[in-house]
């Protein structure tokens, strides 16, 4: 074997994989830890069909646009975590919820990206429930399942001592991701309960898609309405596989607009992330690389977009997987950090135009909505080269 042979073979073997793709199945081997029903993976599983379409209606719809019956209830409002991004709900039980507070809370995720609530009781099996409310669950395919039984639904978020993350196989830009956006059906409202965590460190972060579009110039959010991009399960399946997990259903890619509607605020939202989005299709390679890059830089670098959640057990975030990108930041180690995600699908993304088409509603500019609402009067955009000024006399 020549020298350059050996030396690819040998980078071969001591290949690493980003542990974002890569799921662990180690353990700290503590018997005595208060979840370990909900830690011990299942590292074999049953072989699941490929999705098929499904029906789903967005409740958030028909929800009271002033939410007065889930907010009457709440003893404090923070809707200025950041003013777009982020709202946290005091005074709610997630356990008590009637169906059009259900409704409403639905809605106020779609406006605000994600919303925070304390100190929640709510079990797995009632978290499930709830999400089941808002769609049909996703089962991940890569994702290892509880040691309790009937919780194929469940998405474990699982780190301890045994795990260290390895810096050189990941950088922190493509930790930032829309929940296994490359399914027919992407996830809608998402919910995320943190069961142990690190006194300090182990923060989420969501960035806001509807902010994103709201910043591009008027040229480039027409030019980007017009794109579709592919998503791929299949570097998920491919770090799986080098884990020692199973793939329970045949990696896809698939084909979502760059600009979505949300059915029920009727804002658009820049849909790629650096985690599952691979290459806008119609352009050069070249040109698809620069743009996903500068959309890239903008959700993980514009601070703007973003709010920054610090965990304490039992607290509960619901987002909206069609309004915002999240990571979370992987600072805590040696420290446990385990939480239980439910995942409804969502429909399927629609482009602008195909929203305006089957809808008769023209799609909308965040930002520039709510800023009509509050009666700003905005300057008209120019989208043409600025002209000479002549004489006004």
């Amino acid at each position: 074997m020549t020298p350059v042979a050996a030396e690819k073979q040998e980078l071969k073997n001591k290949q690493s994989f980003n542990p974002f793709y890569s799921p662990s199945i180690t353990d700290d081997g503590n018997d005595q830890y208060k979840y370990a029903q909900y830690k011990v993976p299942h590292i074999s599983g049953p072989s699941w069909e490929p999705l098929k379409e499904l029906n789903v209606i967005d409740r958030g719809l028909g929800a009271d646009p002033e939410k007065r019956n889930l907010l009457s209830v709440a003893s404090r409002v923070i809707i200025t975590l950041t003013p777009t991004i982020g709202t946290e709900l005091h005074g709610i039980d997630l356990r008590q919820l009637s169906d059009i507070q259900k409704d409403e809370l639905s809605l106020l995720v779609a406006e605000r990206g994600v919303v925070f609530l304390r100190n929640q009781d709510i079990n797995i099996h009632e978290q499930l429930d709830l999400a089941r409310y808002w769609g049909p669950l996703h089962r991940h395919a890569t994702t290892p399942i509880p040691k309790e039984p009937g919780l194929e639904e469940v998405h474990v978020v699982y780190n301890d001592s045994s795990r260290r993350p390895d810096s050189t196989a990941f950088s922190k830009l493509e930790l930032w991701h829309s929940d296994v956006s490359y399914e027919l059906q992407p996830p809608s409202t998402t919910s995320l309960k943190m069961l142990t965590g690190p006194e300090s460190g182990g923060d989420t972060l969501w960035s806001s898609s509807y902010a994103l579009y709201s910043s591009l110039s008027p040229g480039l959010q027409t030019y980007l309405e017009g794109l579709r991009a592919v998503h791929s399960a299949v570097t998920q399946a491919d770090g799986s596989h080098a884990a020692g997990l199973p793939v329970r259903r045949e990696p896809i890619e698939s084909v979502h607009p760059v600009v979505r509607v949300h059915p029920a605020t009727g804002w658009k939202s820049v849909y790629v992330n650096p985690g599952f989005t691979r290459r806008i299709l119609d352009v050069p390679k070249a040109e698809s690389d620069a743009i996903l890059a500068f959309l890239y830089s903008q959700i993980s670098e514009n601070h703007d977009f973003h709010v920054r959640f610090k965990w304490q057990p039992n607290d509960v975030a619901i987002w909206d997987n069609r309004a915002v990108t999240h990571s979370a930041t992987f600072d805590f180690w040696p420290a446990t950090r385990h939480a239980l995600r439910a995942t409804p699908h969502g429909e399927r993304p629609i482009s602008v135009a195909d929203y305006e088409r089957t809808t008769g509603k023209s799609a909308r500019d965040r930002q520039v909505d709510l800023w009509e609402r509050q009666g700003v009067v905005l300057p008209e955009q120019k989208r043409d080269l600025p002209q000479a000024r002549g004489y006004n006399d």
